[in-house]
């Protein structure tokens, strides 16, 4: 497996794993490769560094990105940063798919990612 960083025509970055270069090249070119953030067909290989393995301990390439789960409280907090009410800042939390349909009539910018919630025993 071979995991691609990706960029589609709106710029937008992502990650997907594919089985080989041959495999990515066959799926993009039927039309089966899109864009998580645009849904855009037109995706390409961005600039990839290579993972090199070092003996002993290794630190990460990269820090994980700093998100605030902001919970139930999701709708209301994605509105006042669109606003401008809040910081501008990166946010995680839960919407009802009603509320999340408001959110992207309204124009503000969220896509629906596959979370759940830590489950407590």
């Amino acid at each position: 497996m071979i995991k691609f960083n990706l960029k589609c025509s709106n710029g937008h970055g992502f990650e997907s794993w594919f089985g080989s270069n041959a495999d990515f090249e066959k799926l993009r070119d039927k039309r089966l490769v899109s864009c998580v953030a645009c849904g855009s067909l037109e995706v390409e290989k961005a600039i990839m560094s290579p993972q090199v393995c070092l003996d002993g301990p290794s630190k990460p390439l990269r820090e994980k990105p700093k998100v605030d789960d902001v919970g139930h409280n999701f709708p209301a907090e994605a509105r006042r940063i669109h606003a401008g009410e809040a910081p501008n800042r990166a946010i995680i939390g839960q919407a009802k798919i009603e509320e999340a349909r408001a959110l992207v009539e309204e124009g503000v910018p969220v896509f629906p990612v596959g979370w759940k919630p830590k489950q407590v025993n």
